[in-house]
């Protein structure tokens, strides 16, 4: 019930967001708004405000903006293409569809920035979480549950920082205060260099010492402004990542099962929201950040599509012909069938594996 509930949760709010975009954007430009629906048709509920008509629909993949003209063989009366979307200037179409995804990134930005004015800045301590048989942090008799002061006399209160002081390193003795329990001491302990996994999964070479992480997270507690502008960066960050691994992914560095679709979403979604509401958000925050990304791609049908037309309209001066259009639009679908059908295959796969 609660996986079911999450999901329902992220999905709605996510598709609600994007769409949000495009509606408030043609409102703005005065483009008549027929409908607005969250869910793809069959629709079970709906409402009709105005010009437009409020539709919850059955297949919860997804959702629509059905604007007034958008398609180009619609006849629009002369006294209506003022409300047309394909009657209005080319910078307001381009602004109506980048809104779509725009709203996706300006929401993570606010759900991180919320989280970390409630809840905090998470962040891992330098608690070691595990220890790698015969590596050196193991000859130099560290332990799970130690917990590291410092590194060659400068203190580290996060694991990010010791990691980067370890990596940083070459191959000589670094001394190590430690706590263990209410006793502290010193270690010596020379790094060694060795391959390792990235965090797209790749193999990399750097100097490490045989530790790893633990699993409890400490939390810094901040003011609005801080926690805004860490929203921000944390934003920046996830699209930066998202950037790389679809690169990795496209040039193979990362393994096709690396993909997950809505049953991935919908397990991440149930364990996030069973470890506390903060969790669940910033799992939507990564989502749409992934949203946001995935929609601007060139593909036809997506919004990326179709800004990449009017681009090519930009230059041309003139729209490109329908039947190219059209064609594109073919390509476009049957490539994002292909996508779906191989992440659920992926998804599927997981799932017997882990049987």
């Amino acid at each position: 019930m609660t996986t079911a509930l999450a999901t329902i949760i992220v999905l709605g709010v996510l598709v609600f967001v994007h769409e949000l975009g495009h509606f408030l954007m043609a409102k703005f430009f005065g483009v008549r708004v027929d409908a607005f629906s969250l869910g793809f048709p069959p629709k079970v509920l709906h409402k009709k405000i105005g010009d437009t008509d409020y539709r919850l629909s059955v297949i919860p993949l997804g959702g629509y903006v059905k604007l007034f003209g958008e398609n180009p063989k619609d006849e629009v009366p002369p006294e209506l293409q003022s409300v047309s979307f394909s009657h209005h200037p080319l910078w307001h179409r381009f602004l109506i569809v980048l809104a779509g995804p725009a709203f996706n990134l300006i929401f993570a930005a606010l759900a991180l920035f919320l989280v970390f004015a409630f809840s905090g800045i998470p962040y891992l301590t330098t608690e070691i979480g595990g220890v790698k048989e015969g590596s050196p942090a193991a000859q130099a008799g560290l332990l799970k549950g130690d917990q590291i002061l410092s590194v060659g006399g400068e203190s580290v209160s996060r694991w990010e920082d010791l990691s980067v002081k370890i990596r940083q390193s070459v191959e000589h003795p670094l001394t190590l205060s430690v706590r263990r329990g209410d006793r502290d001491f010193q270690v010596q302990v020379t790094p060694q260099r060795m391959e390792t996994a990235d965090i797209f999964g790749g193999k990399v070479s750097a100097m490490i010492i045989g530790v790893s992480s633990g699993d409890h997270p400490a939390v810094e507690h901040v003011g609005p402004i801080r926690a805004l502008g860490q929203g921000v960066f944390y934003t920046g960050r996830l699209t930066w990542l998202t950037v790389e691994s679809l690169y990795k992914l496209v040039a193979r560095e990362v393994p096709l099962k690396s993909l997950g679709g809505p049953i991935l979403i919908a397990q991440v979604a149930g364990r996030q929201a069973e470890m506390g509401v903060s969790y669940l958000v910033q799992f939507m925050a990564a989502l749409s950040v992934n949203l946001f990304l995935l929609n601007l791609l060139p593909i036809p049908v997506l919004d990326g599509g179709h800004l990449f037309f009017f681009t090519l309209e930009a230059i041309r001066g003139k729209p490109m012909p329908l039947k190219h259009r059209e064609m594109a639009q073919g390509l476009g679908l049957m490539l994002l069938l292909a996508l779906m059908i191989l992440v659920f295959y992926q998804d599927i796969l997981r799932l017997v594996q882990t049987q």
